[in-house]
């Protein structure tokens, strides 16, 4: 460890200021990058739970050391780490595509609430330490990430055609556009003497295969008359 820090180690009046000023900015430096992102936990939530972590661990040295009431002095601190799933839950969502966003953030969260209770315990080596790699994860990877990795979706597609021999074709094309098909359901629709067909498919394919020229490909096939994604 660092001797710098010693001081910030002591229970004292200017240590405890250090522990606590250290959470803010530990967590405001990763809540600027998620607020820029946009995310649903910004600058001020992580701040806060950095600095309530800090607090937590803070209180619970205070009693052990100050009080002298020899108690479990990591049971505060583990009761917050547990706690903050409930607030990383809230940011976590499915969307229409049943996409799960949110985990990134949600892991953030976790993440900065144990550095708020390094930040509280003066170990602010490893504090400051964690936060830079926090933000070379956000900052950096995450461009390697989705540079270098083959980002893939689940998509429903609602398709409506004239004739059953329509799927064949529409079958035929998805799978030249390297388009995975996990499911296909058919229903046939019946109008008085007309009869039309829709048909769900559930499939997986990148951003890139899964383009709007490939959907106009699909809207060209004769007595094609809808496509939706769900």
């Amino acid at each position: 460890m660092l001797h710098m820090f010693d001081f910030a180690r002591e229970m004292t009046l200017l240590a405890v200021t250090v522990r606590m000023v250290s959470a803010v900015i530990c967590g405001g430096l990763v809540g600027i990058e998620r607020e820029f992102k946009r995310r649903p936990a910004g600058f001020r939530t992580h701040i806060l739970i950095c600095l309530g972590s800090a607090v937590t661990i803070l209180t619970n040295l205070y009693l052990y050391q100050v009080m002298h009431l020899y108690t479990d002095i990591s049971r505060m601190g583990a009761q917050a780490i547990a706690g903050i799933g409930f607030i990383g839950a809230g940011t976590i969502i499915v969307t229409k595509r049943k996409r799960v966003k949110g985990l990134t953030t949600a892991a953030g969260l976790w993440t900065i609430a144990i550095v708020g209770l390094v930040c509280g315990a003066g170990y602010l080596e490893l504090a400051y330490f964690s936060t830079a790699m926090v933000l070379l994860a956000e900052l950096v990877l995450s461009k390697f990430e989705y540079r270098f990795a083959r980002k893939v979706e689940d998509v429903s597609l609602y398709i409506e055609y004239k004739h059953s021999i329509c799927i064949e074709h529409i079958m035929i094309a998805l799978k030249a556009n390297h388009v995975k098909i996990n499911d296909l359901e058919i229903t046939r629709i019946t109008e008085g003497e007309d009869h039309r067909y829709c048909a769900i498919i559930e499939v997986q394919a990148s951003k890139k295969n899964l383009d709007e020229e490939m959907i106009r490909s699909l809207h060209a096939i004769e007595d094609v008359t809808n496509i939706e994604e769900l």
